[in-house]
């Protein structure tokens, strides 16, 4: 599509509605978004005032875009415009704020902040604003989104919320890949790409009730990514342990021992892993607080046991730590 950055560019502004001559602006902006973002019928009153921008970046082969705009108006994408360029594309649409309306195959949703969905770009659709939203949206090819096509053609224009399910982790992380897009390396964002694709693709067949139809490889590693979202809720638990994990995950101990394998570590020291470094955050940073009271705050009552396990993570006591590090 002309305008996308490169694989491995960083994200830059594309274009800002108040760069344009004012005589043109409506012209010339339509141009802009249909050059950028495909052909599209950008339909605006001429006598609203203009006020957008946009951001284009790639994170592997899943373009990532920010929209901001206060200006009523739809973008349609016609059968006629189909016809002309056909990329086969899904988009998924993030509502960082404000209430888009999204329809496509005979639905219609109005997002909340969010929620996010997806559309094809191969059928008609309509994207419609009626006040100012922010938006972060996705773009990429069929093929990367491992579902049967019939069964996303049942899932264009149905919401996804962050409040239950895979749907949680991946509302969270689409939100900051566009916000921390350039500070992200080739091959890192290359990495992440794959982290985003398993949660949008186990988000959606959740929303579907087609969890089965996700690759196996793809179930495991948002599984993963879901297991370890669920032990750092949960680090101030002393009983944290990997019964209670598998437990809340409807798995076996020895299958979630079997996940953490393939991350070189175990659950255990995952666990204690994290649990560490939130001390070490706490004794830099939360200097009020004694250093036994930090280690029973992360799960670690036992002040001789916390002591242990900090030294030989860190090579220091907790209390010789801090007062090796004083505040600057």
């Amino acid at each position: 599509m002309a305008g996308l950055p490169r694989e491995g560019e960083a994200m830059a502004t594309v274009i800002r509605t108040s760069d344009l001559p004012a005589r043109s602006r409506h012209d010339a902006w339509r141009g802009i978004v249909c050059d950028t973002l495909g052909p599209l019928d950008l339909r605006i009153d001429s006598g609203a005032p203009l006020r957008g921008e946009i951001e284009l970046g790639q994170l592997g082969p899943v373009g990532v875009g920010r929209v901001r705009t206060s200006t009523p108006h739809s973008v349609h994408r016609t059968a006629k415009l189909i016809h002309r360029d056909n990329p086969e594309l899904y988009r998924a649409v993030l509502a960082v704020s404000g209430n888009p309306v999204l329809r496509q195959d005979g639905r219609e949703i109005r997002l909340d902040k969010g929620e996010f969905a997806i559309y094809d770009f191969t059928r008609p659709y309509e994207v419609a604003y009626d006040s100012a939203v922010q938006l972060a949206v996705f773009s990429f090819p069929h093929e990367l989104l491992p579902l049967p096509y019939d069964d996303v053609a049942r899932l264009t224009a149905v919401p996804v919320s962050a409040r239950e399910g895979a749907g949680a982790l991946a509302v969270p992380l689409l939100r900051r890949v566009t916000e921390d897009y350039d500070d992200y390396t080739p091959a890192s964002a290359a990495r992440l790409a794959t982290v985003v694709m398993d949660l949008v693709t186990t988000a959606l067949a959740e929303r579907a009730e087609q969890a089965a139809a996700v690759p196996e490889d793809a179930r495991r590693r948002a599984l993963l990514l879901r297991v370890r979202a669920f032990i750092d809720q949960r680090l101030g638990w002393s009983d944290l342990d990997p019964a209670m994990v598998a437990e809340a995950h409807h798995v076996s101990v020895r299958y979630l021992h079997r996940l953490f394998e393939s991350e070189n570590t175990t659950v255990a020291a995952w666990i204690r892993h994290r649990r560490l470094e939130r001390c070490r955050a706490d004794l830099l940073g939360a200097r009020h607080l004694p250093v036994g009271e930090v280690g029973a705050r992360w799960g670690l009552p036992d002040s001789a046991h916390f002591s242990r396990l900090f030294k030989r993570a860190y090579g220091l006591p907790p209390a010789e730590f801090r007062r090796a590090n004083p505040v600057r």
